[in-house]
C-alpha cells in the first residue's frame, strides 16, 4: 500500500527565554483568521498542499514571538465587515469579488479588526438531532464514501446530534494527528521547546552533538526561514562551539540516544521512508530531514542525523565520528531550541507534518515516564487523553503521524477532543488547555490541506467557515473539526470514510462539512 498521508530526558523550557505574551493560551471558539498564505503540497503527502501562517514566533535564538490571536471556527476573512485582511492568495481561493486575478469590484475599505477570540457557543439558536439528520442524512448516503463513520456534537451542551457507527473503530490516517497533539497540548508545558546541545566528548578536540528531539533546526543562514518559521539556526550552534572551544573541534560525534526502537513505523510502507512526505524519525536533524529546506516537498534525506552531523562537522572544519552517548555531566559548549510546543502542534496539524506528529508523540511519552518510541509515543498518549476524561478504550495506535494502517479510532473519539478543545467554558482546565488545537486546524478553501477543497457549488458555503484536520491513506479518507453554523452555533464532527475514489470520496465529506454550516438545523 502506498501511503498518501496527508541531551537526554525531558527537554525543557530554556533558560532565559523570551517571555510569552499575556493571553498566550488562545480562548473562546470563535474568531477570524487573519491571513493565509499560497498553498503548496501537504507534508502529509503528495496530494495535500499545505498551510497558511497564522502566527509569526521566535525560535532558538531567543527571539520575541509575536502571537497572533486570531483563529479558531471563524471566518477566514470578515467578509461582512468589508475587512481586507485577506491576502491576495486567500482572496484568489475564496473568490472575492476584488481577486487580483479577475478583478469585479474596488477592495472595501479597511476596518480594524480586533485579533481575539469571541464568545459564540450558546449565543446561536440550538440545533436539534432532527435538524441534522435532514440536512446531511442524505449527503451521508452518498455511494461515493463507501462506509461512513461519523458523529456530530454541539460542545456548548455536549449533545450528540447525529452519528452513525461513531463508536466503531476506523482508520484515522492523519487524523491520528489530532490525538497526539491533543496529548501534547495537555500533558507538556505549551512554552516548552526542545533543545540540541552540544557537549564535551571525552577525548580532547572531541564534541558530541545530542539530539533531543528537534527535527526543525534550520541549516539555513540566520535571518533566512526555512519551511518550519521560528527554527533555531545550526549558523547560531556552530558559533557557540567555536567560542567557547577556541575552534579547536577535530571530531564531532553524534548522540541519538534519546529515541529508542526502530526508525519507522509498524505498516510503513517501504516507499515511505525516505520520501517527500517521511523520513526516519530521529531526535536531531536539519529542515525535517528535507533536501531543500525552503520546499516540504522535496525529498527526505536517508540518513537525517547523518547528514546533520556532516554538514555541522564541516562548518567546524573537523571530522565526522561515530555514534555514541555523551558522557555525564559533559559540558555544555552549546544549545539552541526550537519553537515552543504550542507551536508545534499548530505547524503539525495545519501542515500535516508526520515528522513532527512523531515528535511530539515521544515528548509525550517522555513527560509520562515511557521510552520515546514509537510503542512508548502511542502508549502515552492514550494514556494522557484517557486521564483526561476522553475515552480511549477502542483506540489503537501504531504512531504519531498516521501513516500506519494499523491505526484505529472511533469518529467518537475524535469528536470528543475537537468538543472539548471548542467547549464554552475557559475555566474548565482541559478546554483551557486544549484551545490551541483549533488553531492548528486548517481552514476550509484558505489553509493548510482544505485550501484546494471547497471549490465545488455543492461545498462552496463551508468556504471559511469550515475548520478541520484531513486524513489520507489508500481507500482511507477523513475529516475532523469544527463549523459555525449560519445561526452562530458552533459544531463539532468527525467523519471517517473507506471510499475507493480519493478525490469523489473527499468531496461527498467536504458537502457533508458544508451542509452544516448552511443550516440552522433546528
Amino acid at each position: 500500500m502506498v501511503s498518501q498521508n496527508d541531551a537526554h530526558g525531558v527537554p525543557r523550557t530554556p533558560e532565559p527565554g523570551p517571555a510569552r505574551p499575556a493571553g498566550g493560551a488562545d480562548t473562546g471558539t470563535q474568531a477570524a483568521v487573519a491571513s493565509a498564505a499560497e498553498p503548496e503540497p501537504e507534508s502529509g503527502g503528495p496530494t495535500d498542499p499545505p498551510a497558511a501562517e497564522a502566527t509569526e514566533s521566535g525560535g532558538g535564538g531567543g527571539r520575541r514571538r509575536r502571537l497572533l490571536v486570531a483563529v479558531a471556527v471563524g471566518v477566514v476573512v470578515l467578509l461582512a465587515a468589508g475587512v481586507t485582511l485577506a491576502l491576495p492568495p486567500v482572496s484568489n481561493r475564496l473568490g472575492l469579488p476584488w481577486a487580483p486575478n479577475a478583478p469585479l469590484a474596488d477592495p472595501p475599505a479597511p476596518q480594524d479588526v480586533r485579533l481575539a477570540l469571541q464568545e459564540a457557543a450558546a449565543s446561536g439558536a440550538a440545533p436539534t438531532p432532527q435538524g441534522v439528520a435532514a440536512a446531511i442524512e442524505e449527503l451521508a448516503a452518498d455511494s461515493d464514501l463507501g462506509t461512513l463513520h461519523g458523529s456530530v456534537v454541539d460542545p456548548a451542551t455536549g449533545q450528540v446530534l447525529w452519528e452513525r457507527d461513531a463508536d466503531v473503530p476506523a482508520t484515522p490516517a492523519s487524523t491520528t494527528k489530532v490525538l497526539v497533539s491533543a496529548a501534547a497540548l495537555l500533558s507538556l508545558d505549551h512554552d516548552m521547546r526542545l533543545p540540541t546541545r552540544v557537549v564535551a566528548g571525552d577525548e580532547p578536540g572531541t564534541v558530541v552533538l545530542v539530539g533531543g528531539g528537534d527535527v526543525t533546526l534550520s541549516s539555513l543562514p540566520v535571518g533566512e526561514e526555512s519551511i518550519f518559521p521560528g527554527a533555531a539556526h545550526l549558523d547560531d550552534l556552530v558559533e557557540q562551539v567555536k567560542e567557547a572551544t577556541g575552534g579547536a573541534v577535530e571530531r564531532v560525534e553524534l548522540d541519538l540516544s534519546a529515541y529508542t526502537g526502530p526508525e519507522t513505523g509498524a505498516g510503513w510502507a517501504p516507499e515511505d521512508v525516505p520520501s517527500t512526505f517521511m523520513v526516519k524519525v530521529q531526535p536531531a536533524m536539519l529542515d525535517g530531514g528535507r533536501t531543500n529546506p525552503k520546499d516540504k516537498a522535496s525529498m527526505g534525506q536517508s540518513d537525517p542525523a547523518g547528514n546533520l552531523a556532516e554538514e555541522f562537522a564541516k562548518r567546524l572544519g573537523a571530522e565526522v565520528g561515530g555514534e555514541t552517548t555523551a558522557p555525564e555531566n559533559a559540558e555544555v559548549l552549546g544549545e539552541v531550541w526550537s519553537a515552543p510546543v504550542d507551536e508545534l502542534v499548530r505547524h503539525t496539524l495545519v501542515e500535516s507534518d508526520n515528522l513532527l506528529g512523531e515528535v511530539l508523540a515521544r515528548q509525550v511519552a517522555a513527560e509520562e515516564g515511557r521510552e520515546q518510541s514509537f510503542e512508548g509515543g502511542a502508549a502515552a498518549t492514550l494514556e494522557v487523553l484517557q486521564r483526561n476524561g476522553i475515552d480511549v478504550s477502542d483506540a489503537e495506535l501504531n504512531d504519531g503521524s498516521g501513516l500506519s494502517p494499523r491505526n484505529s479510532v472511533p469518529a467518537a473519539t475524535l469528536t470528543r477532543i475537537l468538543q472539548l478543545a471548542a467547549a464554552e467554558n475557559d475555566d474548565d482546565e482541559v478546554t483551557a488547555k486544549l484551545r490551541p488545537l483549533l488553531i492548528g486546524l486548517p481552514v476550509a478553501g484558505g489553509s493548510g490541506t482544505l485550501a484546494p477543497r471547497y471549490d465545488e457549488e455543492s461545498s462552496a458555503a463551508g468556504r471559511g467557515w469550515v475548520r478541520a484536520k484531513t486524513g489520507t491513506l489508500s481507500g482511507v479518507h477523513t475529516l475532523a473539526g469544527v463549523v459555525l453554523t449560519e445561526d452562530d452555533r458552533v459544531l463539532t464532527f468527525a467523519l471517517m470514510s473507506d471510499g475507493k475514489d480519493q478525490n469523489r470520496a473527499r468531496a461527498a465529506l467536504d458537502r457533508i462539512a458544508a451542509a452544516l454550516r448552511g443550516c440552522g438545523c433546528r
